[in-house]
C-alpha cells in the first residue's frame, strides 16, 4: 500500500503520513472505504486517490487513535485526474498535499474541527459553480448552527485549494505551465458532509427513494467550459470556448491567439498557462445532511463516467457481495465498457473511492480473495453514457450555452483526450499534441 509523506494534525501535534493508520492511498480498503485505480492504455496513470480515516497506532502501552483532524467521526476522501505531461505528478501531488493542508486551516481557524449540532433532516446547498458567486441556500436559511458550520467549511475549503495551486506554481521539479489536475474531495463529519469539487470528476450518493428503492444521486456540477457561468468567466477573460469540428460534444478552453491547450474543463490546479484566461481553482463547495436512507457515496474520475451512468455505478456498488471489492468493480466494469463502446479509442485511466455511510464495516478481499463477487451487468444491455450534468437552481438558463468560436482544425489527438495541443508561446500557429 503507498503511504505517500504529509502530515496531520489533531490533538496530538504533527505526524508524518508514514505514522498515520487510516490513511490509504493505493488499491485497499479500510474500515469504511475502498479504493481502487487501473492505468488505461494512453500511458502513464495519471489518476490518484485517497482515503483517510479512523485508525489505531500501537503506543508501548495502550492504543492511540488518530483520525482525520483529530476526530473519530470525521473522514477525508478524494481522487484526482491529471492532465498534461506532468499531470500524474501534479495529481499525486495534490493528494498529498491537500488533506493535510486542509485540516490544518480547519484546526487554525476553529481551534478543531467545526461542528453542526442539528437533527439530521436532509439539507443540501449547491453554490453556484462561480468564483465570487454570492452564497444563497434556502435550505439553510433562518439556520445559524447549519450556516455557519458550512461557511466555516467552505472559507477552509477554498483557501486550503488556493494555497496548494500557489505551491504547485513555485515546485521546481514540477512543470505545471501546461499540465493540471481535477480534485473531487469531501469531508464526512458525524452526519454532516463537504464537498469540494473542481473540474469534471464527479461524486455520486447511493440513497433510498420513497419507494425503497436504491437511486443515484449526483453530489457535483460537472464544471465544464460550456457550463453558462463557466463560459462567461472564461469570455470576460478573454479565453476561448468551443468544441473541436471532430468532438462535436466536447467543449474546450483555449487561449486567446492559439489553439491550444483545449482543456476540456473550466477549474483546475496547475495549468497555469490558462489562469489569465478564465481557468480557476476555487473549488465549488456543497453541503448535505446524511440521512438513514443514505447508503454510500462514489468519487470517480471521468475515465468511469464517461462510460457508466450514475445508477449505473450506484447498481454495480450495491451489487457486490463484499465491500472491498466494490471499487474495483466500477473499475472492471468501465474497462469493459470502453471497450465495448470505443474499440478503436484508448482507455482512460479510472480511480473509484467507495465511502459507506452505515456502521457496516468493508469486508472481503480483491479477486482472488473472499467477497469479490462484482455481478455486473451484461455489456450488451449498457446505454449509451449518461452525459447529463447537475445544474444549480439559479444558473441562466441555456441562452450562453451554444458557445462558438474559432474551430480550425487541429491534429494528433485521441478521443477524451482532456489536453489536445500544447502552446508555443510566441507562436500563435495551430500546434500538434
Amino acid at each position: 500500500m503507498e503511504v505517500p509523506a504529509a502530515s496531520v494534525k489533531g490533538g496530538g501535534g504533527r505526524r508524518s503520513d508514514e505514522e498515520a493508520p487510516g490513511r490509504i492511498a493505493g488499491n485497499g480498503a479500510g474500515n469504511v472505504a475502498c479504493l481502487f485505480t487501473r492505468q488505461g492504455k494512453k500511458g502513464t496513470n495519471q489518476d490518484a486517490m485517497v482515503a483517510w480515516e479512523k485508525g489505531q497506532q500501537q503506543n508501548v502501552t495502550y492504543l492511540v487513535p488518530l483520525n482525520y483532524n483529530g476526530r473519530s467521526d470525521t473522514v477525508f476522501c478524494g481522487v484526482f485526474d491529471g492532465h498534461g505531461p506532468h499531470g500524474h505528478l501534479i495529481a499525486r501531488k495534490v493528494r498529498d498535499i491537500l488533506p493535510s493542508r486542509l485540516c490544518d486551516l480547519i484546526y487554525e481557524d476553529c481551534g478543531d474541527s467545526p461542528t453542526s449540532n442539528s437533527d439530521v433532516s436532509t439539507l443540501e446547498e449547491n453554490l453556484s459553480p462561480y468564483a465570487d458567486a454570492e452564497c444563497r441556500s434556502p435550505t439553510l436559511a433562518g439556520q445559524k448552527e447549519h450556516q455557519e458550520f458550512f461557511n466555516a467549511m467552505k472559507e477552509s475549503f477554498r483557501k486550503a485549494f488556493k494555497n496548494v495551486d500557489k505551491e504547485l506554481k513555485l515546485q521546481r521539479n514540477i512543470d505545471s505551465i501546461c499540465s493540471g489536475t481535477t480534485a473531487v474531495t469531501l469531508i464526512k463529519q458525524g452526519h454532516d458532509l463537504i464537498v469540494g469539487n473542481l473540474g469534471d470528476s464527479r461524486a455520486v450518493l447511493g440513497t433510498r427513494d420513497q419507494n425503497d428503492k436504491l437511486v443515484a444521486h449526483q453530489l457535483t456540477v460537472d464544471l465544464k467550459p460550456d457550463h453558462p457561468r463557466e463560459a462567461r468567466r472564461i469570455r470576460r477573460c478573454n479565453g476561448r470556448v468551443f468544441a473541436h469540428q471532430d468532438e462535436p460534444d466536447v467543449a474546450r478552453l483555449w487561449l486567446p491567439n492559439c489553439n491550444s491547450p483545449g482543456l476540456a474543463m473550466a477549474r483546475a490546479f496547475g495549468d497555469f498557462c490558462l489562469k489569465d484566461f478564465g481557468l480557476i481553482s476555487v473549488p465549488d463547495v456543497t453541503y448535505r445532511q446524511i440521512t438513514e436512507k443514505d447508503e454510500f457515496i462514489v468519487l470517480a474520475t471521468d475515465g468511469v463516467w464517461d462510460v457508466l451512468s450514475n445508477q449505473e455505478v450506484v447498481d454495480v456498488v450495491a451489487s457486490c457481495s463484499g465491500r472491498f471489492a466494490a471499487a474495483r468493480s466500477v473499475v472492471d466494469l468501465a474497462n469493459e465498457t470502453w471497450r465495448f463502446k470505443y474499440p478503436t479509442s484508448k482507455t482512460d485511466d479510472c480511480a473509484v473511492v467507495c465511502l459507506f455511510l452505515n456502521k457496516y464495516e468493508v469486508t472481503g478481499g480483491l479477486s482472488g480473495q473472499p467477497g469479490y463477487s462484482p455481478r455486473m451487468p451484461a455489456l450488451s444491455g449498457i446505454t449509451r453514457p449518461n452525459s447529463k450534468r447537475v445544474t444549480p437552481d439559479d444558473v441562466d438558463d441555456g441562452s450562453d450555452s451554444n458557445v462558438s468560436g474559432d474551430e480550425r482544425s487541429l491534429d494528433g489527438f485521441t478521443r477524451l483526450n482532456t489536453l489536445l495541443a500544447l502552446p508555443k508561446f510566441g507562436d500563435t500557429s495551430p500546434t500538434k499534441k
